[in-house]
């Protein structure tokens, strides 16, 4: 097996961008297909990978793409639809398929949609069928994997499932909210992708593959809930509402597009459950990540690891269950931020001792008035408010309590994190730092919020107005003293 040469199609997509690493990881040798190759220069694991242009739909560079390839992965589909979508799709998997052909493949890897056997298919699943159907009559063998709700940060379908939770605590929804689903964790999905790989050369045939829970939409909600530790929500499903209602109520509600948020709706009219489990008993593995640890896992990367200790605000996942800096903006939930940055005329190390004096009988260098009520608030509903000071007058440590802060990061004239200890209807951090650009000093600040349900939503709404008086004058407050510090030689 190692060595083998894989083809990944959609590598920029959701799936294929998790797929790449997890075969390399597995001894793979991989080749991209890619209609823009820079879409994959942002990637960790660019230089470990061959990348060649090409267009599935046109057929341009797919002879030179399928050259030596052992297996291939299609990957490519319409999401966001338009006119003549389902025959570019149709067009696309003929074109893979006679190129797989042409160059010996041995095998062709699907993932699509897990679809009713019987009945009238939306439009998309109609479609996915069909791709499926054509890669099954082509002369290379073929593993059609057909997943329902695929629970990993960047999933449309779980970004949709996130955004409706955290933001409705009431809703008035249509009934397909009490359609049963069999959703299955990132993790498993591309485990089993990996696993299609050594499927024996003969078998060729679909696949459905679910983790291991049935729930209906209502209760992944509820699910949902409990992990994110916000309240019951209350769904009042309503018999109105056809799919383009629903998408446009979708889109209204969450920063799903209505284009994206169509055809997973529509997805959602029919019952999504496997009808077997044969891929687990080919591959020996059977085991299954269930929905809340499946959530858990997908909301980790904002609940624990936002912030980064470098400036830039995308960090490489350590999991497929993490949002990748390449997902669309709407994905991976909402995190606000104030960022502002300045230059000062002082070294670095003078603008580091006055952001390390910080907090305590020094202040937040703005608004003390504000700042004093902030913490007479945070005390009235049982916080710990502006009391506690600082250990230190000078130094900080991590670990360390900060008036209604606790240290989280210090990187001695470069960074300090500082994570929010007041009670706030969501997570939040302040950071302070300092680099050099150009030959100048910079001071750094970002100020971050992760909302709790609807209530952060409407918290961060609302003090969003006195952020220019507060973190402004900040800013501008700290590089003053900075610079009156180094004209004075301290």
């Amino acid at each position: 097996m190692t060595g083998r040469l894989t083809l990944v199609t959609g590598a920029t997509g959701y799936i294929g961008g998790r797929l790449v690493p997890e075969l390399l990881g597995a001894g793979y040798r991989v080749r991209c297909l890619a209609r823009e190759p820079d879409k994959l220069r942002d990637h960790p694991w660019r230089d470990r990978v061959e990348v060649v242009r090409g267009d599935v739909v046109g057929g341009e560079g797919l002879e030179a793409a399928f050259d030596g390839v052992d297996v291939a992965y299609y990957l490519v589909h319409s999401m966001a639809g338009g006119r003549g979508f389902a025959g570019a799709d149709a067009r696309a998997a003929e074109n893979v398929a006679r190129a797989a052909e042409r160059a010996g493949t041995a095998r062709l890897v699907y993932l699509g949609g897990l679809a009713p056997r019987e009945g009238r298919l939306s439009p998309h699943m109609a479609s996915r069928e069909e791709v499926g159907r054509i890669l099954l009559d082509s002369a290379v063998p073929a593993a059609v994997l057909r997943a329902a709700v695929i629970i990993g940060s960047g999933s449309a379908s779980f970004e949709m499932l996130r955004h409706l939770t955290e933001r409705l605590p009431v809703m008035t929804t249509p009934r397909w909210v009490r359609s049963r689903v069999q959703p299955i964790a990132v993790r498993d999905v591309l485990r089993l992708l990996v696993g299609a790989a050594e499927l024996p050369g003969k078998v060729n045939r679909t696949f459905d593959v679910g983790g291991p829970e049935v729930l209906t939409y209502a209760r992944m909600i509820q699910g949902f809930a409990r992990v994110a530790g916000i309240a019951r929500r209350v769904i009042v499903p309503v018999p109105v509402l056809s799919p383009g209602l629903s998408s446009l109520w979708v889109g209204l509600v969450t920063p799903v597009p209505p284009a994206i948020a169509r055809p997973l709706v529509e997805s959602l009219r029919h019952d999504a459950v496997a009808g077997e489990d044969d891929l687990s008993v080919l591959l020996g593995d059977r085991e299954r990540i269930g929905f809340e640890e499946a959530v858990r896992l997908a909301l980790r990367r904002v609940d624990e690891a936002c912030v980064d200790t470098r400036w830039s605000s995308a960090a490489w996942p350590s999991a497929p269950s993490d949002r990748l800096p390449t997902d669309p903006d709407w994905a991976g939930g909402s995190l606000y931020t104030d960022v502002r940055a300045r230059y000062v005329d002082a070294a670095p190390g003078t603008v580091w001792r006055v952001v390390e004096g910080i907090g305590g009988d020094h202040g937040w260098y703005s608004w003390p008035l504000a700042w004093a009520a902030r913490g007479w608030i945070d005390l009235a509903v049982g916080g710990v408010g502006l009391r506690r000071g600082r250990r230190d007058p000078l130094r900080l440590r991590v670990g360390d309590s900060l008036d209604f802060w606790r240290v989280e990061e210090v990187v001695p004239v470069a960074l300090l994190r500082l994570r929010a200890e007041m009670r706030l209807p969501g997570s939040a951090w302040l950071e302070l730092g300092v680099s050099r650009v150009r030959g100048r000093t910079v001071y750094h600040q970002r100020a971050l919020f992760h909302p709790r349900g609807l209530l952060g939503h409407l918290y961060w709404k609302a003090v969003t107005p006195f952020h220019g008086a507060v973190f402004g004058a900040m800013a501008d407050n700290i590089v003053a003293a900075a610079e009156e510090a180094e004209s004075a030689g301290r």
